[in-house]
């Protein structure tokens, strides 16, 4: 099939419309759409964008926006329309009803319950369906919802900040904000979309964070904290504002009973995980969030929690800032995110940093071959920070 410029562009409007959803729609995906008159030279007549779990699909709104115009004209939609009754009625019914002429599609939807059904739809009803076009960057928005609808668990996002040797902390309490403001105001921005934020019982203990986004955002994520032996103190910012914001404490078989019952007076959840191996009820935590629907799941650190996602493959998409500091080895509380995360991130960002930031301390090395590596999405220079967002890795696509 061929696409012509006007059909190009008017896609890419729809993805750029897409993401106006973010934090809004989930656990639903983010998706785009834009109507155009039918012919060469057409123009775009129509928009509309999923705003809000629950509310209007795109095609709807878009839809909704055209009104008579609709009739005879060109539908791009970043995702499969639907076909079945979830929340609100099928987009497929209402493009067939409006006299939508032809329909270009991104991408498939990979719900059960669609999966092909609403282009078979469309084109039962003698409308001309095309796919494909702008499917790599459909995939892209859409990429936290089709890992949770096929692997039955979030998205995760490891962020972490650090010095230019590789340190993320040192023996000082002000060490924690070893990024810039900017940087910081970036963390706070992805906090308010996400459905959790994960940290070890460590850096609970050193920073007494309060892990909420400030200024909130579209959503207020679930606090989460892995803490085998229920250390969690119950003076902790987490535990004294768990009545107003939501605390998860994952705990391990051995939690002394007494201090589960403190924590959950004090108004924590409490998630009992069945293994003596940390690393074993992570992974069954995170598809306790699958089940739950969680989306986005952003992990903070430490660098042990790190390590053991990233040995588990478990790491999706990663947001690093680097400051432009040398803190030195002896003043480095632990950087070690793994047996070669050092390696593959220095070896992701090319000549950007160098050959390879050491962030191991005390661990093995791996060979340089199976260190992960970043497709790098973004670098930017929030302050005097170096910030890069890139996805890792993986000998499967990850859509």
């Amino acid at each position: 099939m061929a696409f012509n410029a006007f059909d190009a562009a008017a896609m890419l409007r729809a993805i750029e419309l897409a993401r106006l959803g973010e934090g809004h729609v989930e656990p639903n995906p983010m998706v785009g759409a834009v109507i155009a008159s039918g012919g060469t030279g057409a123009e775009i007549i129509a928009a509309g964008w999923h705003g809000r779990f629950g509310k209007a699909h795109a095609e709807i709104a878009a839809l909704a926006s055209a009104g008579a115009a609709a009739h005879g004209a060109t539908l791009y939609v970043t995702l499969e329309p639907c076909c079945h009754h979830g929340q609100t009625p099928p987009c497929t019914s209402a493009i067939i009803a409006a006299g939508i002429r032809r329909v270009i599609v991104a991408t498939s939807d990979p719900f059960p319950a669609v999966n092909g059904g609403g282009i078979a739809a469309l084109q039962a009803a003698g409308i001309t369906v095309e796919v494909g076009l702008h499917a790599e960057e459909a995939r892209r928005i859409t990429a936290p919802f089709c890992k949770l609808i096929r692997e039955k668990k979030p998205w995760v996002i490891a962020k972490w900040a650090m010095s230019l040797d590789g340190c993320m902390a040192t023996d000082e309490p002000e060490s924690r904000w070893i990024s810039s403001l900017e940087s910081r105001a970036l963390v706070h921005q992805l906090r308010g979309r996400m459905d959790a934020i994960i940290v070890g019982i460590g850096t609970a203990l050193a920073d007494n964070p309060l892990l909420t986004a400030r200024p909130a955002g579209p959503r207020q994520p679930l606090r989460i904290v892995l803490d085998s032996h229920a250390r969690l103190p119950l003076t902790s910012q987490l535990v004294q504002s768990a009545r107003a914001t939501p605390v998860l404490v994952a705990v391990g078989p051995d939690a002394p009973a007494e201090q589960l019952s403190a924590l959950k007076h004090a108004g924590c959840e409490i998630w009992l995980g069945h293994s003596h191996q940390p690393s074993q009820c992570l992974q069954s935590l995170l598809v306790e969030l699958g089940l739950r629907r969680q989306t986005n799941v952003l992990v903070e650190g430490g660098p042990t929690l790190l390590r053991s996602l990233f040995d588990n493959e478990s790491i999706d998409e990663v947001w690093a800032f680097i400051a432009p500091k040398i803190l030195g080895r002896s003043a480095g509380l632990g950087a070690g995110l793994g047996a070669g995360l050092g390696a593959g991130l220095g070896a992701g960002l090319g000549a950007g940093v160098g050959p390879g930031v050491d962030m191991d301390v005390g661990q093995r090395h791996a060979p340089l071959f199976d260190a992960p590596l970043l497709d790098i999405e973004h670098v930017s220079h929030p302050g005097d920070d170096i910030f890069i967002r890139g996805l890792v890795r993986t000998s499967e696509p990850k859509w």
